[in-house]
Protein backbone atom coordinates (compact mmCIF):
# COMPACT_ATOMS: atom_id res chain seq x y z
CA UNK A 1 0.00 0.00 0.00
CA UNK A 2 2.36 3.01 -1.67
CA UNK A 3 0.91 6.71 -0.94
CA UNK A 4 1.94 9.75 -0.57
CA UNK A 5 -1.18 10.65 1.74
CA UNK A 6 0.96 11.74 4.68
CA UNK A 7 3.56 13.20 2.82
CA UNK A 8 2.65 16.52 5.05
CA UNK A 9 1.68 15.33 8.09
CA UNK A 10 3.79 14.95 11.07
CA UNK A 11 3.38 11.97 13.49
CA UNK A 12 4.11 11.06 17.31
CA UNK A 13 4.32 7.20 17.85
CA UNK A 14 4.53 6.36 21.52
CA UNK A 15 5.09 3.11 22.03
CA UNK A 16 7.45 1.18 24.69
CA UNK A 17 8.08 -1.43 22.80
CA UNK A 18 10.85 -1.23 20.11
CA UNK A 19 9.62 -4.07 17.62
CA UNK A 20 6.09 -2.31 17.85
CA UNK A 21 7.25 0.90 16.95
CA UNK A 22 9.24 0.01 14.18
CA UNK A 23 6.26 -1.87 12.36
CA UNK A 24 4.27 1.58 13.20
CA UNK A 25 7.17 3.46 11.39
CA UNK A 26 7.42 0.71 8.71
CA UNK A 27 3.27 1.00 7.91
CA UNK A 28 3.66 5.26 8.13
CA UNK A 29 6.50 5.13 6.02
CA UNK A 30 4.42 3.24 3.07
CA UNK A 31 1.55 5.89 3.39
CA UNK A 32 4.29 8.68 2.78
CA UNK A 33 4.99 9.77 6.40
CA UNK A 34 8.30 11.55 6.63
CA UNK A 35 7.67 13.10 9.66
CA UNK A 36 7.66 10.41 12.00
CA UNK A 37 8.84 11.00 16.18
CA UNK A 38 9.25 8.48 18.48
CA UNK A 39 8.77 8.45 22.45
CA UNK A 40 8.60 5.17 24.51
CA UNK A 41 6.13 6.70 27.63
CA UNK A 42 3.63 9.52 28.28
CA UNK A 43 6.11 11.53 30.03
CA UNK A 44 8.50 11.39 26.90
CA UNK A 45 5.74 12.29 25.11
CA UNK A 46 4.75 15.03 26.33
CA UNK A 47 8.24 16.19 25.95
CA UNK A 48 8.44 15.89 22.31
CA UNK A 49 5.15 17.23 21.70
CA UNK A 50 6.66 20.99 22.95
CA UNK A 51 9.39 20.41 20.85
CA UNK A 52 7.72 19.10 17.75
CA UNK A 53 3.81 19.54 17.83
CA UNK A 54 2.35 16.56 15.91
CA UNK A 55 -0.52 16.31 13.94
CA UNK A 56 -1.68 13.25 14.61
CA UNK A 57 -0.48 11.05 17.61
CA UNK A 58 -0.59 6.92 17.52
CA UNK A 59 -0.39 6.15 21.54
CA UNK A 60 0.17 2.58 23.29
CA UNK A 61 -2.14 1.91 26.25
CA UNK A 62 0.64 0.27 29.15
CA UNK A 63 3.82 1.94 29.15
CA UNK A 64 5.64 2.80 32.64
CA UNK A 65 5.92 5.39 34.39
CA UNK A 66 3.37 6.99 32.30
CA UNK A 67 0.50 5.26 30.58
CA UNK A 68 -1.37 6.48 27.50
CA UNK A 69 -4.40 7.07 29.12
CA UNK A 70 -2.56 9.37 31.09
CA UNK A 71 -0.92 10.84 28.45
CA UNK A 72 -4.18 11.40 27.00
CA UNK A 73 -5.54 12.90 29.71
CA UNK A 74 -2.45 15.57 29.87
CA UNK A 75 -2.99 16.22 26.23
CA UNK A 76 -6.92 16.69 26.43
CA UNK A 77 -7.19 18.83 29.82
CA UNK A 78 -3.64 20.18 30.96
CA UNK A 79 -3.88 24.20 30.88
CA UNK A 80 -0.42 24.32 29.09
CA UNK A 81 -1.37 21.47 26.46
CA UNK A 82 0.05 22.91 23.38
CA UNK A 83 -2.94 21.37 21.49
CA UNK A 84 -5.64 19.53 23.15
CA UNK A 85 -7.22 19.14 19.74
CA UNK A 86 -5.05 16.70 18.00
CA UNK A 87 -6.15 13.25 16.63
CA UNK A 88 -5.18 10.19 19.13
CA UNK A 89 -5.66 6.84 17.95
CA UNK A 90 -4.42 4.01 20.41
CA UNK A 91 -3.49 1.07 19.92
CA UNK A 92 -3.55 -1.79 22.07
CA UNK A 93 -4.20 -5.32 23.45
CA UNK A 94 -6.60 -4.51 25.28
CA UNK A 95 -9.43 -5.52 23.50
CA UNK A 96 -12.55 -5.82 26.11
CA UNK A 97 -15.53 -2.97 25.44
CA UNK A 98 -14.58 -1.56 29.00
CA UNK A 99 -11.35 -0.77 28.07
CA UNK A 100 -12.44 0.79 24.63
CA UNK A 101 -15.09 2.66 26.82
CA UNK A 102 -12.38 3.98 28.90
CA UNK A 103 -10.48 5.18 26.33
CA UNK A 104 -13.05 6.68 24.37
CA UNK A 105 -13.81 8.36 27.92
CA UNK A 106 -10.68 10.24 28.25
CA UNK A 107 -10.78 11.54 24.63
CA UNK A 108 -9.65 9.60 22.44
CA UNK A 109 -10.36 9.54 18.56
CA UNK A 110 -9.53 5.80 17.58
CA UNK A 111 -8.64 2.76 18.91
CA UNK A 112 -7.43 0.10 17.52
CA UNK A 113 -6.08 -4.16 18.60
CA UNK A 114 -3.21 -5.36 18.26
CA UNK A 115 -2.03 -7.11 16.44
CA UNK A 116 -3.06 -4.66 13.63
CA UNK A 117 -3.11 -4.75 9.85
CA UNK A 118 -1.57 -1.85 7.76
CA UNK A 119 -5.48 -1.19 6.12
CA UNK A 120 -6.89 -1.03 9.69
CA UNK A 121 -4.61 1.72 10.35
CA UNK A 122 -4.82 3.23 7.73
CA UNK A 123 -8.69 3.37 7.55
CA UNK A 124 -8.46 5.14 11.37
CA UNK A 125 -5.84 7.84 10.03
CA UNK A 126 -8.30 8.55 7.35
CA UNK A 127 -11.18 8.91 9.26
CA UNK A 128 -9.22 11.50 11.54
CA UNK A 129 -8.17 13.45 8.78
CA UNK A 130 -11.30 12.89 6.31
CA UNK A 131 -14.29 12.74 9.18
CA UNK A 132 -12.91 14.76 12.12
CA UNK A 133 -15.78 14.35 14.65
CA UNK A 134 -16.78 17.56 16.33
CA UNK A 135 -15.13 18.12 19.93
CA UNK A 136 -17.20 18.72 23.12
CA UNK A 137 -16.58 20.16 26.05
CA UNK A 138 -18.57 19.65 29.79
CA UNK A 139 -18.27 19.08 33.65
CA UNK A 140 -16.11 15.90 33.11
CA UNK A 141 -15.29 15.93 29.06
CA UNK A 142 -13.46 17.44 26.93
CA UNK A 143 -12.60 15.55 23.74
CA UNK A 144 -14.22 14.03 20.30
CA UNK A 145 -18.43 14.05 20.20
CA UNK A 146 -19.30 10.56 21.55
CA UNK A 147 -22.37 9.36 19.74
CA UNK A 148 -25.21 8.84 21.91
CA UNK A 149 -27.05 5.06 22.25
CA UNK A 150 -30.21 4.89 20.30
CA UNK A 151 -30.76 1.61 19.59
CA UNK A 152 -30.74 -1.16 22.10
CA UNK A 153 -29.46 -4.71 20.77
CA UNK A 154 -30.16 -8.51 20.98
CA UNK A 155 -28.32 -11.53 20.61
CA UNK A 156 -24.71 -12.40 20.72
CA UNK A 157 -24.00 -9.01 18.18
CA UNK A 158 -25.42 -6.93 20.62
CA UNK A 159 -22.12 -5.30 21.96
CA UNK A 160 -20.62 -5.34 19.11
CA UNK A 161 -23.63 -3.28 17.38
CA UNK A 162 -23.53 -0.77 20.51
CA UNK A 163 -20.26 0.15 20.13
CA UNK A 164 -20.94 0.89 16.73
CA UNK A 165 -24.10 3.21 17.32
CA UNK A 166 -22.57 4.38 20.21
CA UNK A 167 -19.21 6.68 19.90
CA UNK A 168 -17.92 5.93 16.30
CA UNK A 169 -15.25 2.58 17.20
CA UNK A 170 -17.83 0.38 15.19
CA UNK A 171 -15.15 -0.73 13.10
CA UNK A 172 -12.78 -1.71 16.15
CA UNK A 173 -15.79 -3.77 17.54
CA UNK A 174 -16.21 -5.42 13.99
CA UNK A 175 -12.60 -6.41 13.83
CA UNK A 176 -12.63 -8.08 17.42
CA UNK A 177 -15.90 -9.65 16.54
CA UNK A 178 -14.26 -11.17 13.25
CA UNK A 179 -11.76 -12.39 15.41
CA UNK A 180 -13.89 -14.09 17.53
CA UNK A 181 -15.74 -15.85 15.36
CA UNK A 182 -12.83 -16.82 13.45
CA UNK A 183 -11.30 -18.02 16.67
CA UNK A 184 -14.33 -19.94 17.28
CA UNK A 185 -14.39 -21.63 13.79
CA UNK A 186 -10.89 -22.50 14.25
CA UNK A 187 -12.04 -24.34 17.63
CA UNK A 188 -14.52 -26.48 15.41
CA UNK A 189 -12.43 -27.74 12.94
CA UNK A 190 -9.80 -28.76 15.76
CA UNK A 191 -9.59 -32.56 16.21
CA UNK A 192 -11.26 -32.95 19.88
CA UNK A 193 -7.79 -34.66 21.52
CA UNK A 194 -5.54 -31.42 20.70
CA UNK A 195 -8.82 -29.02 22.11
CA UNK A 196 -8.63 -30.72 25.09
CA UNK A 197 -4.89 -30.64 25.32
CA UNK A 198 -4.73 -27.06 24.36
CA UNK A 199 -7.34 -25.50 26.79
Amino acid sequence: METRYLENVRLLVVEDNQFMRSILRTVLKAFGARQIDEATDGEEALKAIKVHPPDIIIVDWEMKPMNGLDLVKRVRTDRGSINPYVPIIMVSGYSEMHRITAARDVGVNEYLVKPISATMLFNRLQRVINKPRPFIRSADYFGPERRRRTVAYQGDERRNQEAEVDWGLGDEAKDIGERREGDKEARKEEPAEERKEGA
